[in-house]
């Protein structure tokens, strides 16, 4: 999808509730994850890894996408008070190559902590430089530059559910959200299963059907 495609598409193609269509955007392979070994010891090779989206190679680039926007922030927050400031030097996270910056002290510092050498940049004390090989950025130009409020009242958010209803899942698959969906709604208030089940009926009336017939059964026994 270009930015010419996404500035016009039918819905907000950043939103995270939504999905595109393969058939008008197919899949690009750009690379294959293969699995050979097994973690060895599942404190320090599970546990104490850190994951984290805001960390990408040259190339890549995160999109407005409001969830991925605020796990940018907060998962370096959260390894942080896991496993404190440091845990990049753990064997887990550590790069293959020693990374040269000017991060230093702080709790669980195992390391040999930088040397002798400058933790400030500029220095003239053989300090790390920055070895200037960037990727071109490709700038996502947003429609207005202050955003008070963000409103979603006319987004589109029944015909990917009533496609997926209608052709994806089998008389199983629907019989199973339909009671998992009925488990929970049978708890609420008489009005707000009322007003949910209005919602789920613009989705697919047999949906609607399926789910106030759990409802009913639940209640009954």
């Amino acid at each position: 999808m270009t930015f010419e495609q996404a500035a016009k598409y039918r819905y907000n193609p950043f939103d995270a509730t939504k999905t595109w269509s393969e058939a008008e955007f197919p899949l690009i392979p750009v690379g294959q994850v293969t699995l050979n070994r097994n973690p060895t010891n599942f404190f320090a090779q599970v546990e104490q890894a850190a994951f984290d989206p805001a960390r990408m190679v040259r190339g890549i680039e995160a999109s407005p996408d409001k969830l991925l926007q605020g796990r940018l922030f907060s998962y370096m927050d959260t390894q942080h008070h896991r496993l404190g400031p440091n845990h990049m030097i753990l064997p887990v996270n550590k790069p293959l190559k020693n990374a040269e910056n000017t991060q230093r002290d702080g709790s669980n510092q195992f390391g040999e902590n930088g040397g002798d050498s400058p933790n400030y940049y500029p220095n003239s004390f053989r300090g790390p430089e920055p070895t200037g090989k960037y990727a071109q950025e490709s700038r996502f130009i947003l429609e207005r530059e202050i955003v008070g409020r963000f409103e979603s009242g006319d987004d589109d958010n029944y015909s990917q559910p009533a496609d997926m209803w209608r052709n994806q899942l089998d008389q199983g698959a629907r019989k199973r959200l339909t009671e998992n969906i009925a488990a929970s709604l049978c708890q609420a208030l008489p009005r707000i299963q009322k007003r949910m089940l209005t919602e789920f009926g613009k989705v697919s009336k047999d949906l609607q059907r399926m789910i106030e017939e759990e409802i009913r059964k639940r209640q009954n026994n």
